[in-house]
């Protein structure tokens, strides 16, 4: 059993979509790299990627959406050459970003709108596993009906299953799917891993040992405590407490997963932590300039073990009921 997962990452979710669509033309045969895998994981911007290559969209495609599209989304701030006027724009964006998020979801609703159309949560060819979380401080996971007991979500719009892992605190506002408000599942598992790795086990009598994960990060930042952490403290200085979190739930799910199924059956391929002037999760500007180089790169890098991912293609899964199960009835 083959799974990916993919973090999240904001705009820089160019870098998996990336490397997947280098791998397309490199192992696939001209096949869609979703395929080649029986479970798709994905939070935030790893979830819309999993959930554009559940209904074959081609990576080379997803990674088209991010490019074309990206800097609508996450429309860049004018750049000023004086230091003083640089310095009263970063403080007039901090000073309002303190009690409002910080886009409109208006254009990326509508970008995946034109993705995901009226397509549903059964409809997918590929096992889902996507975290989100509630409202009410309660973890989500939506997924397929690939199981028996998997009765809640096939009927979910694709389109809301990606808004509701996506909605970044402090990017977005929390987003309204039915009777509940949803926030961005990488709050809690930005590194999906161990979310489908469990959800395997669980479902189906398999040798853990048979199981493959590649894992695909977006550039994760590096962290270290400052002297001003370790002595002062204060939410000032621990600002970017949350992209350490992160991180470190990362690290955590690799590896649980690495020592369940074995090191050597985990792949994982993501960008060196930028020590210094690392690319924010919304700066389009240096994602689309920077991230398909290091991709390309790490194509080169992991190149023999990648391709044994995408040594065969996978079957769909036996849907239990929604579309696919009706339409074979």
């Amino acid at each position: 059993m083959r799974i990916l997962s993919i973090d999240g990452g904001g705009i820089r979710g160019i870098l998996p979509a990336a490397v997947l669509a280098h791998c397309e033309d490199r192992f696939c045969s001209g096949r869609p790299a979703g395929e080649f895998f029986d479970y798709l994981a994905g939070t935030s911007t790893g979830g819309i990627i999993a959930l554009g290559l559940s209904i074959g969209l081609s990576a080379k495609d997803i990674l088209a959406i991010y490019v074309d599209n990206g800097a609508e989304i996450f429309p860049p701030r004018r750049q000023y050459r004086s230091r003083i006027m640089r310095r009263l724009q970063w403080t007039w964006h901090f000073l309002r970003n303190l009690n409002q998020y910080k886009y409109e979801r208006e254009a990326l609703r509508r970008n995946l709108s034109v993705t995901f159309g009226d397509k549903l949560l059964g409809e997918a060819e590929r096992r889902l596993v996507i975290p989100s979380f509630d409202e009410y401080n309660e973890v989500h996971l939506f997924k397929t009906p690939h199981h028996q007991d998997y009765q809640r979500d096939w009927k979910e719009r694709m389109i809301d299953v990606a808004l509701s892992t996506s909605a970044a605190p402090t990017f977005f506002s929390t987003f309204r799917n039915g009777d509940r408000h949803f926030a961005d599942g990488g709050v809690w598992a930005n590194n999906p891993a161990m979310t489908a790795l469990v959800d395997a086990m669980v479902c189906y009598d398999i040798d853990r040992r048979d199981i493959r994960i590649l894992s695909l990060g977006c550039v994760e930042s590096d962290f270290a405590f400052s002297e001003d952490q370790m002595t002062k403290g204060g939410i000032w200085h621990w600002k970017e407490i949350i992209s350490s979190a992160m991180r470190l739930q990362s690290q955590n799910a690799l590896g649980q997963a690495g020592l369940l199924i074995g090191r050597h059956h985990l792949l994982r391929v993501d960008g060196e932590p930028m020590e210094s002037y690392p690319i924010e999760l919304d700066d389009y500007g240096r994602a689309v300039a920077e991230l398909p180089a290091i991709a390309e790169r790490l194509v080169e890098m992991h190149g023999e073990r990648l391709a044994g991912f995408f040594s065969e293609p996978r079957p769909p899964f036996n849907a239990f009921h929604g579309p696919r199960h009706l339409a074979t009835m």
